[in-house]
């Protein structure tokens, strides 16, 4: 084909709408049609109750509650993991109880003390990193949740992202779970731009981390960076409302987390924008509210499920 007839065939080309185009224009895509919807079609992702929210209960009550309340997924703590085994409990079969009730377990909370500043302090740490990632993985956890909690005030980035990694390589190699950061107002790495960021140094293709309505807000985070990233670095999306009462957010702590939709944050829109960068994991109800342990645990469980939906519903997402 000379060039006269080639550039005269691309102009014509260019009159025809592309296959892609009509397609996008009259149909949803091929993606957006396989795209799984939970509860009863109420929800884009599954939704996970963290066993925090109930936590006066035992962690096999945890698992009963949770299911009959109609959550899809269930976020323990390790030392409850930890509790149950000592008291002669076997993980593995309370993974498999958590997958016959219909559960999931998308996340661990967490490695303690697993970032330390040192090299001396970090291979001290690992015995312990090991252990709480054994637990999860007997579990069936996809996730355990980094925490920083020693990395210091003024910690280095570089060294921190490059312990981070390290972790990743332990996690997927020897125990198939995938360790994602977290950030929290009290400790070093205090927002979602920290966390992002040493998430980002490690240079690792399974580097994640695991926001939190609560602490996006109360450390001065802000939403708007969530607009920033892509979904695959979320491994869970933790949330809560924020009271109105206290208003200074200096005096705000995790006990006074609500119920979703009884505070002032905009939740529909943090659900629209989470939507938007393409998240697929769990989102997991996280309140430590000493108010509701003291009421009926069912109900609370059943409560914050009942009220999640509504606030997605408003969302649209």
């Amino acid at each position: 084909m000379n060039r006269r007839n080639f550039i005269n065939l691309g102009a014509a080309a260019a009159l025809i709408p592309s296959t892609s185009s009509l397609v996008s224009a009259s149909t949803p895509s091929v993606a957006a049609q396989k795209d799984k919807r939970y509860q009863k079609g109420g929800s884009p992702w599954p939704i996970c109750l963290d066993t925090a929210t109930i936590r006066p209960a035992s962690l096999k009550d945890k698992v009963k509650i949770a299911a009959k309340a109609g959550y899809d997924a269930i976020e323990p703590w390790d030392g409850e993991l930890e509790e149950f085994e000592a008291k002669g409990g076997n993980l593995k079969d309370l993974g498999k109880e958590i997958k016959d009730l219909g559960l999931f377990v998308p996340s661990v909370i967490g490695l303690w003390n697993a970032l330390p500043p040192t090299r001396e302090l970090f291979d001290q740490s690992l015995k312990d990193t090991r252990n709480r990632m054994r637990m999860a993985a007997a579990i069936g956890a996809e996730h355990i949740q980094t925490i920083p909690n020693t990395a210091g005030d003024n910690y280095n980035q570089k060294w921190i992202a490059a312990r981070y990694r390290e972790i990743i390589e332990i996690g997927l190699k020897e125990y198939n779970i995938q360790p994602a950061l977290v950030f929290v107002k009290y400790q070093p790495v205090k927002t979602m731009g920290q966390a992002m960021g040493i998430a980002m140094d490690a240079n690792h293709p399974k580097a994640m981390i695991i926001p939190d309505t609560y602490h996006m807000y109360i450390s001065e985070g802000g939403f708007e960076g969530l607009k920033m990233i892509r979904g695959n670095a979320i491994a869970i999306f933790q949330f809560s409302d924020v009271p109105a009462k206290p208003t200074a957010i200096a005096d705000l702590g995790d006990q006074h987390r609500v119920y979703p939709g009884d505070g002032i944050l905009d939740l529909p829109q943090i659900f629209r924008d989470l939507k938007d960068t393409g998240f697929k994991g769990a989102i997991s109800l996280e309140m430590y509210n000493p108010n509701y342990w003291k009421e009926d645990l069912q109900q609370v469980a059943t409560t914050g499920l009942k009220k999640t939906l509504e606030v997605l519903k408003k969302a649209g997402v």
